[in-house]
């Protein structure tokens, strides 16, 4: 478990996969407030095809970034059911 200031101190100027630990939701917002490195990605192209395999809590970012923020969107509904 770790805090995003310490994940950008280990890897600066990387994109890292991560995996969520503990978050929270605000303004339709996703602050990811501890994480766990699942491995370094190496340049652009490696972390599109690992964002397209990421799944459920894990997912990619760039130790560039202050925080781990993310716009929360929510899937249409089909035939009165939401697609979660």
């Amino acid at each position: 478990m770790m805090h995003w200031s310490e994940v950008q101190r280990l890897y600066p100027d990387q994109f890292i996969l991560l995996e969520e630990l503990s978050s929270h939701y605000k303004d339709d917002k996703l602050y990811v407030e501890e994480v766990a490195i699942v491995r370094p990605i190496q340049d652009a192209d490696e972390a599109m095809v690992a964002l397209l395999r990421a799944h459920d809590e894990r997912f990619i970012y760039h130790t560039s970034k202050e925080q781990i923020i993310m716009e929360v969107r929510l899937k249409p509904a089909i035939r009165g059911y939401s697609v979660l």
